[in-house]
C-alpha cells in the first residue's frame, strides 16, 4: 500500500479527532478497494481467452525423452518374463497332453493304423500298405475286409475278406474255383485267381453262430478259412473293419 496515504492521516489527539480520522481511513480504504475491483479481471473473460501454455523443447529432448519412455516400455521384468514362460510352458504341456489322451482314445476305440503283411490280398491290397482299421460297435457282414486278431492259434494279425457269417453254408467247387454261399455262387472281381485250392477242411462248411468264413482275395497262396491252421473267425477276434488305405499316399482311399 502507498505509504503516502498514510502520512496525510494526522495522530489522533481526542474522540473528534478520532472519528475524523477513521471516517478519513474508510473512505481511503473504500477508494482503494473501488479501484482495486476495478482493476480484477472477470474470470469468464479470462478462462475465454486463454491459449494452453505451449511449453518450448528442443529436437533432442524429445528425442531424449521418447527413447527413455521406450526403453523403460520394452524392458522386461525379469519375474514377469519367468512367470509368463512357465505359464505358456503349462499352456503346451496340457494342450500336448489333452492332444495325447484324444489319440489314445481314438485309436483305441474309433480306428486304428494297421500294416498289411505279405500279399494275400492282392489285388486289393498290396505288403507293407498301411490301412485305417474302424472297430467301434462293428458287427462283421458279407464283403468286408477285417483285421483279425492273432489269437492262440496264428502267429500274426490276418487281413482277409468275410464271406459268409453265421448261419449261412460255403462251398467251393475246386474244378470251376466257383464259392458258393447258401447254394448260390458269389461274383468276386476283386479275387486274383480262381479258388482252386480247397484247402484240409471238409466242404461244405456250416458257419456257426458268432463265426466268420474269411478268404485272401489271393486265392492261390492265401492262408485262410479254408485251412484248419485258421478256420472260423470268431467275431470277438475280428479288430475292426477295413476302411482306408493310408499310404503309399498316391493310393490313399477308401477300401472296397
Amino acid at each position: 500500500m502507498d505509504t503516502q496515504i498514510f502520512d496525510k492521516v494526522d495522530s489522533p489527539k481526542n474522540n473528534d479527532g478520532n472519528n475524523d480520522m477513521n471516517n478519513k481511513t474508510k473512505e481511503i480504504t473504500k477508494d482503494i478497494d473501488s479501484e482495486s475491483l476495478n482493476d480484477v479481471p472477470d474470470l469468464a473473460s479470462v478462462n475465454k481467452g486463454d491459449e494452453p501454455v505451449d511449453l518450448e523443447i528442443s529436437d533432442e529432448e524429445a528425442m531424449d525423452t521418447k527413447r527413455k519412455k521406450k526403453k523403460k516400455k520394452n524392458k522386461p521384468d525379469s519375474k514377469d518374463g519367468a512367470s509368463a514362460f512357465v505359464t505358456n510352458l503349462y499352456d503346451w504341456a496340457s494342450a500336448f497332453l489333452f492332444a495325447l489322451i484324444i489319440v489314445v482314445l481314438l485309436m483305441t476305440f474309433c480306428f486304428r493304423l494297421v500294416d498289411v503283411d505279405g500279399d494275400s490280398m492282392l489285388q486289393t491290397l498290396q505288403d507293407r500298405n498301411k490301412i485305417i482299421v474302424t472297430g467301434l460297435n462293428y458287427e462283421p457282414e458279407v464283403g468286408d475286409i477285417v483285421v483279425i486278431s492273432h489269437g492262440a492259434s496264428l502267429d500274426k494279425a490276418l487281413v482277409k475278406r468275410v464271406i459268409a457269417v453265421g448261419g449261412q453254408t460255403v462251398d467251393i467247387n475246386s474244378e470251376t474255383g466257383d464259392v458258393i454261399v447258401d447254394g448260390i455262387v458269389i461274383e468276386e472281381d476283386y479275387i486274383n485267381g480262381k479258388t482252386t485250392q480247397i484247402g484240409d477242411v471238409e466242404f461244405p462248411v456250416e458257419v456257426e453262430e458268432g463265426t466268420v468264413f474269411v478268404l485272401g482275395d489271393n486265392r492261390p497262396i492265401s492262408k485262410d478259412s479254408r485251412f484248419k491252421e485258421v478256420g472260423l473267425i470268431d467275431n470277438e477276434s475280428i479288430i475292426g473293419k477295413v476302411r482306408f488305405r493310408f499310404y503309399p499316399f498316391d493310393e490313399f482311399g477308401k477300401v472296397e
